[in-house]
C-alpha cells in the first residue's frame, strides 16, 4: 500500500466462491484435492496433509466434510496458532442455505473425575502429571496422583459384559470374562515403574522447539500392579516358550479406546518379552490393592515392565501374535527416536524402530527450581529408573554445577539382577559450599551395565521430544545466614 500512487483507490477484495456440502464432499482424496469444512468455511487442506503432526490417514478421516466431529476428539486444535494454520487453506464458504453443523456432544464428557494436584497438559485426551514435590513423597505413587497419558476418551466398559479376546494359533479366539481369568489363572504381582517417553520434553523444547506435550520431570511413577501372567494365558491359547519363530513374532495389544473412525490404540511388544521363561508381563486389574481406576485401564490392562509407556496399552480388548508389529499408528509412526539432523521435512517413521526398553534415568524433586535454600546444608531428593530391568547402581549429584559429586543414598525394595523393574528413591544431605548465593543441583544414575546419562540435552533432541535423559538441573538461591 506504501508504493501506491498517492491517489489510487483500493480495490475491494473478491469475495470467496461459495460451495456447497455436496460440491466439497467431491474433493476427499489428493488426486481430487482434500476439502474440509469449518463453520461456515470451506479449506483447501491438500498441502497440508504430509505435514499433519497426526499422521496421513488421521486427517483424510475428514476429508470432503467438517472438522468439527473430529477436532472434539482431540481438543488441542482449538488453539489460536492451529486456526491460523488453517486460514492459510481458505478457499470457499458454505452457501447459507446449507444447514448447520448438528451440534457435537462432547466424547470427553464421560471422563472419571481427577485429582486437582494434577498439573494438567491436555484436557481432552486428558493428560497430566503430579507436582515432581510429591511424586517421591512415596515409594509407590498413589492412584489419584499417578501420572495420566491418554490418547482418546476415556472407554465406559461394562464389568458385566466385558470379554477379552485372545487370538490362539491357527485363528482360533478365546474368550475371557475378568471373572474367568481370575478363576482360571494364577494371580500375580510385580512392582513396575511406568513412564512416559516423553517424559521430560520440555527441556527439549527449550534448546529447539519439538512436537508434543510439555511433560516435566513427573511423567514417571510406580504401583503394585496385580493380575495374571500373559505368559499363562498365551500358553492356554496354545502357544510355547519354545516356538522355533519366537524370535520373529510380536504380541499385538489392542485397546478399547477408539477414535470416531473406530480404530484402537494399539502397541506390541517382541514375543520373547511375553513368553520367555520367567517373564513377568501382566494382564493387570488391580492397581496397589485396589481394583484399577478407570483412568488406568479398567478393567484390564496391560503391563510390561521395564518398557516405555506407550506398550503398555489400556482398557485391554483383544490380544493376538503376528509376524508383524501392531500396525497401530502409535507403534508405527510414533513413539520412535531420531537423530537431531532429522526434521519433519526428512522424517521416514519407517527407518527407525519402535522404542521399548527406556535409558537409564534420574531426576530431582526437590528442593524445586528457583526455591530459595537454607544455607550451610540442604537435602535434594528425586528419583532413578533404568530401562529393560537393570537395577540403578548410584546416582551422582552436584551443588556446583557438575564441577564436584556426592553419591547419594539410595532407598526402596531391592530387586532381583535383570528384573529391576521399579525405580530407586535417593537422597543427599550435603554442605551447601560457603560463600555462594546460588547453586546448580544436577544428578545423573548409573546402572547395572554402567549406563549413564548424557551431560546435555543437544547431542540426544530429537524431532518427537522422547528419550530425554540428560543431566538434570534445579537452579536455586540460597538464603542469607
Amino acid at each position: 500500500a506504501s508504493e501506491a500512487e498517492p491517489n489510487a483507490v483500493a480495490m475491494p477484495r473478491a469475495p470467496y466462491p461459495v460451495f456447497t456440502r455436496q460440491e466439497v464432499g467431491r474433493h476427499r482424496s489428493l488426486a481430487e484435492r482434500v476439502w474440509v469444512t469449518y463453520g461456515s468455511e470451506v479449506f483447501d487442506i491438500t498441502d497440508f496433509v504430509e505435514l499433519h503432526p497426526g499422521g496421513k490417514s488421521k486427517i483424510l478421516l475428514a476429508a470432503g466434510g467438517a472438522l468439527e466431529p473430529f477436532w472434539a476428539m482431540y481438543a488441542v486444535h482449538g488453539q489460536e496458532h492451529v486456526l491460523e494454520i488453517l486460514r492459510g487453506y481458505k478457499v470457499g464458504e458454505l452457501s447459507p442455505e446449507e444447514p448447520s453443523q448438528p451440534a457435537q456432544g462432547d466424547p470427553y464428557s464421560g471422563d472419571p473425575p481427577r485429582h486437582p494436584a494434577l498439573k494438567v497438559n491436555s484436557l481432552k485426551p486428558f493428560n497430566a502429571e503430579p507436582p515432581a514435590e510429591l511424586l517421591t513423597e512415596n515409594y509407590l505413587t498413589p492412584n489419584q496422583l499417578f501420572f495420566k497419558r491418554n490418547h482418546l476418551p476415556v472407554p465406559a466398559v461394562d464389568p458385566a459384559r466385558y470379554r477379552l479376546e485372545v487370538e490362539g494359533p491357527g485363528g482360533r479366539v478365546l474368550v475371557f470374562s475378568l471373572p474367568e481369568l481370575k478363576r482360571w489363572f494364577p494371580k500375580h504381582e510385580v512392582t513396575v515403574t511406568l513412564q512416559c517417553a516423553g517424559n521430560r520434553r520440555s527441556e527439549m523444547s527449550r534448546v529447539r522447539q519439538v512436537k508434543g506435550l510439555e511433560w516435566g520431570v513427573a511423567a514417571i511413577s510406580t504401583a503394585r500392579w496385580g493380575g495374571v501372567r500373559l505368559r499363562d494365558v498365551l500358553a492356554h491359547a496354545g502357544y510355547t516358550e519354545e516356538d522355533e519363530e519366537a524370535g520373529e513374532r510380536h504380541v499385538c495389544f489392542e485397546g478399547l479406546d477408539k477414535d470416531l473412525s473406530g480404530v484402537a490404540y494399539g502397541a506390541s511388544i517382541p514375543y520373547c518379552a511375553a513368553m520367555g521363561r520367567g517373564a513377568e508381563v501382566l494382564l493387570a486389574y488391580e492397581m496397589n490393592g485396589e481394583e484399577l481406576p478407570q483412568d488406568h485401564g479398567y478393567p484390564l490392562r496391560v503391563v510390561v515392565p521395564g518398557v516405555v509407556g506407550a506398550r503398555n496399552v489400556k482398557w485391554l480388548g483383544r490380544v493376538s501374535v503376528s509376524r508383524e508389529e501392531s500396525p497401530s499408528h502409535w507403534q508405527q509412526n510414533d513413539y520412535k527416536g531420531f537423530s537431531p539432523a532429522v526434521d519433519w521435512d526428512t522424517v521416514d517413521f519407517a527407518t527407525a524402530p519402535a522404542i521399548q526398553e527406556l535409558p537409564v534415568q534420574s531426576a530431582i524433586t526437590a528442593p524445586a527450581p528457583g526455591a530459595t535454600v537454607p544455607p550451610r546444608e540442604l537435602t535434594v531428593k528425586g528419583y532413578a529408573w533404568s530401562g529393560g530391568g537393570r537395577g540403578v547402581v548410584r546416582v551422582d549429584v552436584s551443588l556446583d554445577g557438575g564441577r564436584t559429586w556426592h553419591v547419594a543414598e539410595l532407598m526402596g525394595e531391592e530387586q532381583r539382577p535383570g528384573r529391576a523393574w521399579a525405580w530407586r528413591l535417593w537422597r543427599l544431605t550435603a554442605p551447601v559450599p560457603p560463600d555462594r548465593t546460588e547453586l546448580d543441583i544436577v544428578c545423573k544414575a548409573v546402572d547395572t551395565s554402567y549406563n549413564v546419562q548424557p551431560d546435555t540435552v543437544e547431542p540426544i533432541w530429537n524431532l518427537r521430544g522422547v528419550l530425554s535423559n540428560a543431566w538434570h538441573h534445579v537452579r536455586v538461591t540460597v538464603a542469607e545466614d
